[in-house]
């Protein structure tokens, strides 16, 4: 085995099938950066001073919806079934709280169809009912002191959060001798998106300091610390008012803020910290700041170019999916991407070449310095650790492999579920009265399938319907038909749980069932199974999307075959961990109490979605900052080994304090009340860890050792190809 000790070979000793001569194309704003640095940041401010304007107010004029399928079978059934029938479709329930007494106690009946009466008469409130009038054992308590009265808040999310905000206080709390909470999937939503606004403030609040003081601690320099900062808070702002403008044309999820907030600052971060670093790098060598800084773009600039297309390429991949909780996601995330790269890209540079040598001021360091005595050279640790794992390579890449693997084998048992209340804190309103429901009432109110028949049909016609379902193996009862005009339906409920798989088949069994009249299926398992059928049937085109692309531009940056497939695999291979996790703690429960949520028994179907794309994307960036320092060395060199060694020297710690910056601030994002976005948060942070610390130190190092000058090969054509298009770190070795 080659010793990665031996010193690289000069250009004139690199063997014939050296690499081609990479791409010469540059960044051509550099001049105008270089030249104009104060018109460039008065541009910035005046932009950003709008983005501020354009996007305040965007929270309030987001939904907290939108994992449905738009086109699917249980939504039409719901729209029309909240047309004809909205009693059928009660999204506010108000949970009457009897005390002591019977909820048949005359003082309380008369109280309660007050209420009702009242509420009924509220603007906006459709489909009012409640026990005292139908006297519907489903909607009353087993233990009697509790009671349902159910409405339909009508209107889209922002209408119908403007209306429970109106109502509420009128409703809640004491009257004469009832208590009332508000509950339903309204209350549930809107308690939701007040939580999230709430949450996300205080994550910033946490993690905005968090992450000023690791960046003095990689920077040393109190200076260069703001400029991440900077760029992020520009990112963010702008992003705000993209999804500002958004929400005039389409509905846009408010967890979006959450992925705003983390990648507006890992990302600008991650782009900033390449960019100063490799200024300060040419500032050593003694380059004018100009000159500096139009090296840095010609280098690392490209870099952060093609990280933030290989990371915008992975969030575009949501944009397949119908559920526009998903392609919010997508907007979010490619604006921020883009906002992010083109400051780091444009306002950064024009910063750095005012500030000059002064980049370097303020440095916090320099007191431990003095009593600790010269730092080492730069990544020395780094380069021992690379040279080890290359020494022992196949051990290393079988080791790091295997733990991987085990640590994902959770996911096999994943459940796929919906969201519900038990995404908020077990104290909140909505889930209080949700959980009483559920333990309390018998049959789960709410929980039913509606069965939408349109058609003319006879009474007897009806029955032989009715006989049908109630002969099903999985339904305990059948209510129903309520006729109005051409159209009907029925009430089935399943003998077990909502949402389990029995409830699953049953929406299946009844859409197979023959009918003279047509029949459309909806209600929470029915919602459940189409949502699983569109990912299912859109997931192919997605991940093809993501890979084809990715493979594409990590060609463009190397001019090698086999890295780009290594590059996917070994991303894919990095998430194992997250997805792992995700269901042995939020699925199965473990860690619940100390993390501070409500397990559910399953994973609601869209997160996995959204978590692999957004991880796989920065594990992308990641990959880009290696495998560009790796490739601008082996061009200079020709030397596979100590190229690879390089690399990792060079990168090793800024790639480690990127993910942990980045990690802080998805952390903060976990500390939400909402579990979702808890998931989110904490999962996302561990895959970068993983990534960085695992995949990028070891396991990438002891696969390019393995596969050797191989690495690099490409047929001609492809060679060809590369020669012209092709976009990489450095100067071009010259053969």
């Amino acid at each position: 085995m080659t010793e990665v000790n031996t010193p690289p070979r000069t250009a004139e000793a690199a063997p014939e099938e050296a690499p081609p001569r990479t791409g010469r194309h540059t960044l051509r704003w550099t001049p105008v950066v270089t030249a104009r640095p104060r018109l460039s940041l008065l541009v910035a401010l005046l932009l950003t001073a709008l983005a501020v304007l354009a996007g305040s107010g965007v929270a309030d004029r987001l939904g907290s919806g939108g994992w449905e399928d738009p086109a699917a079978e249980s939504t039409y059934a719901t729209k029309a079934l909240e047309r004809a029938f909205p009693a059928s479709q009660p999204n506010l329930l108000l949970l009457v709280d009897s005390g002591g007494a019977s909820v048949d106690d005359p003082a309380v009946a008369a109280e309660a169809r007050d209420l009702a009466g009242r509420l009924a008469g509220e603007k906006g409130v459709t489909g009012v009912g409640s026990y005292w009038q139908s006297r519907s054992p489903a909607l009353r308590a087993k233990d009697g002191h509790e009671a349902l009265i159910a409405a339909r808040i009508t209107g889209d999310e922002t209408a119908m959060g403007r209306t429970l905000d109106r109502v509420a206080p009128r409703y809640r709390g004491t009257h004469g001798p009832v208590r009332v909470k508000l509950g339903g999937i309204v209350a549930v939503r809107h308690e939701m998106q007040t939580i999230i606004k709430e949450d996300l403030t205080r994550a910033e609040l946490i993690a905005l300091p968090i992450t000023l003081v690791l960046l003095v601690m990689v920077f040393g320099s109190a200076v260069a610390a703001l400029l991440p900062l900077g760029i992020g808070i520009v990112a963010i702002l702008g992003t705000n008012a993209v999804l500002r403008g958004l929400t005039a044309f389409t509905d846009v999820s408010v967890f979006a803020l959450n992925l705003t907030t983390a990648l507006g600052l890992g990302l600008a971060i991650d782009y900033a910290l390449f960019i100063v670093r490799r200024y300060r790098e040419e500032l050593s060598t003694g380059a004018d700041p100009s000159t500096a800084v139009g090296a840095t773009l010609r280098t690392a600039g490209r870099t952060v170019f093609f990280s933030a297309l290989t990371v915008a390429v992975s969030l575009a991949a949501m944009m397949v999916f119908p559920q526009y909780f998903l392609r919010s996601f997508a907007y979010a995330g490619i604006a921020v991407v883009l906002l992010a790269a083109a400051a780091a890209l444009i306002l950064l540079p024009a910063a750095l070449v005012l500030l000059g040598h002064r980049v370097n001021s303020l440095d916090l360091r320099r007191l431990l310095r003095r009593r600790r005595g010269p730092e080492p050279a730069d990544g020395t640790a780094w380069a021992r650790t690379a040279g080890l794992v290359m020494r022992r390579a196949p051990l290393f890449a079988l080791g790091t492999t295997v733990l991987l693997v085990t640590l994902g084998l959770p996911f096999l048992g994943v459940k796929f579920g919906t969201a519900d209340d038990r995404q908020l804190p077990s104290t909140a309103e909505s889930h209080v009265v949700q959980e009483h429901i559920r333990e309390g009432f018998p049959g789960s109110p709410g929980g039913g399938l509606e069965v939408l028949a349109e058609g003319r049909a006879t009474e007897s016609q009806y029955a032989a319907y009715k006989q049908q379902m109630a002969a099903l193996p999985e339904v305990a009862r059948v209510d129903g038909p309520l006729v109005k005009g051409n159209s009907a339906y029925f009430t089935v409920q399943p003998g077990g749980e909502a949402v389990d798989e029995a409830a699953q088949r049953l929406v299946g069994d009844l859409r197979a069932l023959h009918a003279p009249f047509g029949t459309k299926v909806t209600g929470t398992a029915a919602v459940l199974v189409d949502t699983k059928h569109a990912i299912a049937q859109r997931l192919p085109w997605a991940a093809g999307f993501i890979a084809v692309v990715t493979l594409l531009l990590v060609f463009l940056l190397t001019g090698s075959v086999l890295i780009p497939v290594q590059a996917v695999v070994l991303n894919a291979l990095s998430l194992t961990a997250m997805f792992g996790a995700v269901v042995w703690v939020f699925q199965d429960g473990h860690l619940s109490g100390a993390l501070g949520f409500t397990s559910s028994g399953s994973i609601e179907t869209t997160l996995p979605v959204l978590m692999f794309c957004v991880a796989f994307g920065l594990s992308m960036d990641y990959g880009v900052f290696l495998l560009s320092r790796i490739k601008e060395e082996y061009d200079r060199t020709g030397d596979h080994d100590a190229a690879v060694r390089h690399g990792v020297q060079r990168t090793g710690g800024l790639i480690t304090a990127a993910a942990v910056i980045l990690a802080v601030v998805m952390v903060a994002i976990g500390t939400s009340r909402v579990t979702n976005t808890k998931m989110l948060g904490l999962g996302i942070a561990l895959a970068v860890l993983m990534d960085a610390m695992v995949v990028r130190s070891l396991l990438v190092p002891a696969i390019m050792r393995l596969t050797g000058r191989a690495t690099w090969w490409a047929p001609a054509p492809l060679r060809r190809f590369h020669e012209r298009f092709g976009v990489s770190e450095g100067a071009p070795r010259r053969t």
